[in-house]
C-alpha cells in the first residue's frame, strides 16, 4: 500500500467530511459505497489512526481528521490551480465560493453578487445551515451565510471555531395571502395563529417542520409538506396557506404575499451570520465578504 496520501483519498475526505455519511459522498464523486470505504481505509493506513468515528447515523471527523481536513482541502485547490496553468487556461481571480440558506440567497445575495467586480469567479450553493458548516469545514465554501436561533450557539463544537460575523438579527414574521383576513391586522398575537393551515419544510434531521410558528399552543394544520421555498411561497400567495419567513428574505418575496408580525413574548429571534474558516482569507474572500456586510447593514 502506498505511504503517501493520494489526490482521490483527500477527495473522499473531503466529500465524506462535507456530506456526514460514505453512502452520500459516493453518490457525489460517482463512486460505489465500497470504493470510498477503500479509499477512506487507506487514508486510516497512511495516517496511522482512524479519520472517522461510524455510528447509525453517520461518521463524523475523528480529532486527526479534523486536522487533516484543512490541508487536504488547500491540497486539492493547488493540484487544481496547476492542471489549470498546465494546460494553459487562465487563472482566475478566485474563484470565492459562497453558501447560503435559501431565502439569504434569494434576497440577500443577488445585487451582492451583481455588484462584485465583473474579474472576480463567485460560485453560489444553496444548502442548510448543518450542511454548509460542514461544507466550510471540508474547504468546498470559503463563505457560508447561515441562520441562528437563541440561544445563538457557534454553528459546530469543532475547533478551532469558525470566524462569525453577525448579519442581521430580527423576530421571525409570517407570510399570509394578501386577502388573508391576518393581512390588514399587520401585527397579531400569536394565539391568532391558531387554527390557521400551514405550509411546511422538513428540517435536514426530518425531525421538526420548518415554516411553522414555533411554540403554538395546539397542534398545527400542515396540509402542505415542501421542500423548495419558492413553491411554498407560491403556495401562500394562491391562497391555501400562511409560512414563515426570515427577515432577509422580505426582498425576494414574489406578489400576492403580506407580512405580518407577531406581539408579544417570547419573541422568535433569527440571526443571520457570515461564517468562514479561521485564519488569514485571500484578498478575493475579504473582498467578497464585505460586501456582503455592506449589503446586509443597508
Amino acid at each position: 500500500m502506498t505511504s503517501d496520501f493520494s489526490p482521490a483519498g483527500l477527495r473522499v475526505l473531503r466529500e465524506v467530511a462535507q456530506s456526514g455519511s460514505f453512502s452520500a459522498a459516493a453518490r457525489a464523486l460517482g463512486y460505489t459505497q465500497s470504493a470510498v470505504s477503500r479509499q477512506v481505509a487507506g487514508l486510516e493506513a497512511v495516517a496511522g489512526r482512524r479519520l472517522f468515528e461510524r455510528s447509525r447515523t453517520g461518521v463524523a471527523l475523528t480529532p486527526a481528521g479534523t486536522r487533516l481536513l484543512p490541508r487536504a482541502a488547500r491540497i486539492l485547490d493547488e493540484l487544481a490551480t496547476a492542471r489549470r496553468e498546465a494546460a494553459g487556461e487562465p487563472v482566475p481571480e478566485g474563484p470565492v465560493r459562497v453558501g447560503a440558506f435559501a431565502s439569504a440567497a434569494a434576497g440577500l445575495l443577488p445585487p451582492v453578487l451583481a455588484g462584485l467586480p465583473t474579474q472576480l469567479r463567485v460560485t453560489l450553493r444553496e444548502g442548510t445551515t448543518p450542511a454548509l458548516t460542514r461544507a466550510l469545514r471540508a474547504g468546498t465554501l470559503d463563505l457560508a451565510i447561515i441562520a441562528s436561533t437563541p440561544p445563538f450557539r457557534p454553528p459546530d463544537a469543532e475547533s478551532p471555531p469558525l470566524q462569525v460575523t453577525t448579519l442581521v438579527e430580527r423576530e421571525l414574521v409570517v407570510a399570509v395571502p394578501v386577502a388573508h383576513p391576518l393581512a390588514r391586522a399587520g401585527a397579531v398575537e400569536a394565539s391568532e395563529l391558531e387554527g390557521q393551515v400551514w405550509v411546511a419544510s422538513r428540517s435536514e434531521a426530518g425531525e421538526s417542520l420548518l415554516g411553522v410558528w414555533p411554540g403554538l399552543a395546539e397542534r398545527p394544520d400542515v396540509r402542505y409538506v415542501v421542500r423548495d421555498w419558492l413553491a411554498k411561497l407560491q403556495l401562500v400567495a394562491a391562497g391555501l396557506a400562511v409560512t414563515t419567513v426570515a427577515p432577509v428574505a422580505l426582498p425576494a418575496l414574489p406578489p400576492g404575499i403580506a407580512i405580518v408580525r407577531v406581539r408579544g413574548e417570547p419573541q422568535e429571534a433569527r440571526r443571520v451570520v457570515l461564517a468562514r474558516r479561521p485564519g488569514r482569507a485571500p484578498a478575493a474572500v475579504t473582498h467578497v465578504a464585505e460586501a456582503i456586510v455592506r449589503a446586509a447593514a443597508a
